[in-house]
């Protein structure tokens, strides 16, 4: 076995701390990967507060994670050593069902393997990238393009991809509107993916805090969503809304926004059951989806397309000793955009 230090919630809410622990040896198959930075999104405060319940202690959080590939098992074909490379946010899946086959492996019907917080196949809890080290079948492996700076491409492999995935899906492009609501470590990984797109993009958020953040990704809109009157004059203006909000909202407020046929995409998980009123998706024949993440091919695209248009997360990068930190200026909503965890700082 590989003894790995890492940072861990023990219990649900206790402030994360040095943790040290087991990873697999490297099987014939397998990537062992020298973790140099990983992303903090927010669903790893969730777990690590066990606000969605479920969570498996001790944690070990992280599911953006970037590093080289120092060790590659006998039969790996994909990579070598030295090889700059990827993990996202889930590490195996069964391989045999139909979403599998079709390279959607997020929606597994056996169920994905969590890259944390999950259970492997032989039952054992899996630990994230707040870590020096992680051992990954090569088919779970991404590649990092050489264009991409490593810190700012960690949130890709979750913010990137959670946004990436549904506009192509939709086929959002050249002369749509596109809405996004809220700009976070999601919406702003929206803005620009849209933008690069070919969309006319416009950011709600609450304030006027975020506006010139909004123009500086490339959105031509900001509405303040905080006065009443604000979203007068944009009923029936939009063909696409990605909605990345986690609390708990109106729907039918952004509904009303979509133009005949338009779609809101959801990729914000409020932990709390949200109605709507059905007329208004009735009325103009509009739809209101979801989507998670995207599978691995889909998530390579996904890099290689940000490679293409130098499109990587604003990112403030912490040593581990301010993961606590940094976990309570993300639920304050205190940082432009995404907090990465150098992970050489594990060493000091």
């Amino acid at each position: 076995m590989l003894l790995t230090k890492g940072y861990a919630a023990i219990t649900a809410g206790e402030a994360l701390r040095p943790f040290s622990f087991e990873r697999r040896e490297v099987g014939p198959n397998d990537v062992l990967i020298k973790v140099r930075y990983c992303g903090i999104c927010h669903s790893d405060i969730h777990q690590a507060r066990d606000e969605w319940g479920g969570s498996i202690f001790p944690m070990v959080p992280g599911h953006e994670i970037v590093g080289v590939a120092v060790q590659i098992g006998s039969d790996v074909t994909k990579f070598k050593e030295g090889d700059t490379v990827g993990v996202g946010c889930f590490v195996d899946s069964c391989r045999m069902c139909m979403s599998c086959k079709d390279g959607l492996e997020q929606y597994c019907e056996e169920g994905m393997v969590f890259t944390y917080n999950g259970l492997d196949k032989e039952g054992k809890p899996t630990y994230g990238g707040y870590s020096q080290q992680v051992v990954v079948d090569e088919n779970y492996v991404l590649r990092i393009p050489s264009a991409l700076d490593l810190e700012g491409a960690a949130p890709l492999l979750c913010a990137g991809i959670t946004t990436y995935s549904p506009l192509r899906l939709w086929g959002v492009g050249k002369g749509h509107r596109l809405g996004v609501v809220g700009l976070g470590g999601l919406g702003h990984m929206a803005v620009k993916i849209g933008n690069a797109l070919g969309a006319e993009v416009t950011v709600f958020s609450r304030s006027e805090f975020k506006r010139q953040d909004a123009k500086r990704l490339g959105a031509v809109g900001y509405v303040a969503t905080e006065k009443e009157e604000a979203l007068t004059g944009f009923a029936g203006k939009f063909d696409f809304l990605v909605d990345t909000v986690s609390g708990n909202h109106d729907y039918n407020v952004y509904l009303e926004l979509l133009a005949r046929d338009g779609t809101m995409i959801l990729v914000g998980a409020p932990s709390e059951p949200l109605s709507f009123a059905g007329f208004n998706i009735v009325l103009k024949r509009r739809r209101l989806v979801g989507s998670l993440i995207g599978g691995i091919k889909e998530t390579q695209e996904m890099l290689d397309f940000c490679a293409e248009h130098n499109i990587t997360s604003d990112v403030e990068v912490i040593p581990c000793q301010n993961i606590n930190e940094a976990y309570d200026r993300t639920v304050k909503g205190d940082v432009r955009f995404r907090f990465v965890i150098d992970m050489e700082s594990l060493e000091k």
